[in-house]
């Protein structure tokens, strides 16, 4: 018999969408039982959505998406655990082949897939190009498709290692440290094709965003030192920090940690951009739109 699966829904005040990430859920071709959760965080819950498939909760820990995260996960009481945010979508086949690929591996926590990123009705796939992601490889690498909306875990196994951590800052790449500390205990099953749609956006890119951010980077910093010590993990990090400090004005700061990705990799490709949004040539909402229609971020 197939595994039970629980999906977590989480969402924040876009009806539209969410919905359209639900019905890709519930369409789903998947021989053992499948059931959501929809987890209202901060927003007044939808009881019309409710089914024998579907249940609607609020967020009953801390105010953001890692604790609506947390909320589904704990509601649930199925075999694997999935996620999918409420502006993305699964694409046919999604679960099926990742909850295949994570039982040849019993040991495996946690089970990825490659994206279809949708930007402005341009659809550009991510793949990472492995079937087993490392957790040498999330340092040196944030491996963009490696990402929340294909997560298949085993719930007890993500219980055991601490769910999703709710003291990041903003909640900001919640989803890399959530990899990082499945990665650790065993590599990251992956299936290397497109199977979520995931729509791309400036919206969370706005300069106050960019303060939780940058925050967020200097988080990952203090609690994954091995960041610093590979040079193009740390010029990467740190070029990250000097674009987020010009997107919102900290001149001073953005030269620092220009300065510091450069020394660390003379080659780091983010620092012209941190440096010629903090010298006014150009805006941070301005080069992250040329970077997104190339499915690319900062």
């Amino acid at each position: 018999m197939s595994p039970s699966v629980g999906v977590v829904l989480p969402t924040h005040n876009r009806p539209e969408l969410m919905r359209r990430a639900l019905e890709s859920v519930l369409a789903q071709e998947y021989d053992g039982d499948l059931r959501v959760v929809v987890v209202f965080d901060r927003a007044e819950p939808d009881r019309t959505l409710e089914s024998d498939r579907v249940q609607v909760i609020t967020n009953t820990r801390s105010p953001g998406l890692a604790g609506a995260r947390n909320s589904g996960i704990l509601a649930l009481d199925t075999d694997l655990v999935a996620s999918c945010d409420d502006d993305d979508a699964w694409l046919p086949g999604k679960l099926a082949a990742q909850v295949a690929a994570l039982e040849k591996e019993p040991d495996a926590v946690l089970c990825s897939s490659g994206i279809l990123v949708d930007f402005d009705g341009r659809e550009l796939p991510r793949l990472a190009g492995t079937e087993r992601v490392t957790y040498e490889d999330l340092i040196r690498d944030r491996m963009m498709s490696v990402h929340s909306s294909t997560y298949v875990a085993r719930r007890e196994p993500l219980i055991e290692i601490g769910m999703v951590d709710e003291s990041i800052p903003g909640g900001q790449g919640e989803d890399w440290d959530l990899a990082l500390r499945a990665a650790r205990r065993h590599p990251i099953v992956n299936v290397d094709e497109p199977l979520v749609r995931v729509l791309w956006g400036l919206t969370s890119y706005y300069a106050q965003a960019w303060e939780t951010k940058v925050a967020a980077l200097e988080w990952f910093l203090e609690h994954y030192p091995e960041i610093g010590d590979e040079p193009g993990a740390a010029g990467r990090v740190y070029g990250q920090i000097a674009f987020g400090c010009a997107t919102v004005g900290r001149r001073r700061d953005a030269m620092r940690w220009a300065g510091r990705a450069l020394r660390a990799n003379p080659k780091e490709r983010r620092v012209p951009f941190a440096l010629a949004v903090a010298s006014g040539a150009v805006s941070g909402k301005r080069v992250l739109l040329a970077l997104h229609s190339r499915g690319r971020g900062i």
